[in-house]
């Protein structure tokens, strides 16, 4: 995904978490952590080791493409009704988030979008008055209605 893509108005969450972090490397693993952590214990195990390896590679790229001296990278979490979101935000607005093609298998550098695309349901990003917020979510599935009658 290349173009923002706008978001529908949505209901609050019914949980939150948002913590700014120094761009450095120890930060990856901290954040990865925290929101499979939180990711868990908000109910939704099953999707708490996708949410963590998503974390970890868009706060790698934060680091790498989109960070500036003295400025922070934000992880926002947050679980609504129908879908989990994480937000990874920088300071670099005009270094967009694109997939790199495949170009050889032996390559070790260059797929982090595309497993981030693999393992959410959708991802994208949005422009920020400095910078830019780079997302992924999930649905969830519905919880069944039981009728009685």
């Amino acid at each position: 995904m290349t173009e923002p893509v706008p978001m529908p108005p949505s209901t609050p969450p019914l949980h939150e978490d948002l913590l700014d972090y120094t761009p450095i490397q120890r930060s990856v693993p901290l954040a990865r952590r925290r929101a499979a952590r939180l990711v868990a214990e908000w109910g939704q195990p099953g999707l708490a080791g996708d949410a963590a390896l998503v974390v970890s590679e868009l706060m790698t790229n934060a680091l790498l493409h989109g960070s500036l001296r003295g400025r922070l990278i934000r992880v926002h979490v947050t679980l609504g009704h129908r879908t989990l979101r994480i937000e990874v935000s920088d300071p670099r607005g005009e270094r967009l988030p694109r997939p790199r093609p495949v170009s050889d298998a032996d390559e070790q550098f260059g797929r982090g979008l595309l497993l981030v695309g693999a393992l959410a349901t959708r991802w994208g990003w949005e422009p920020r008055s400095i910078g830019k917020t780079v997302y992924a979510e999930w649905d969830l599935p519905t919880p069944a209605v039981v009728v009685v009658t």
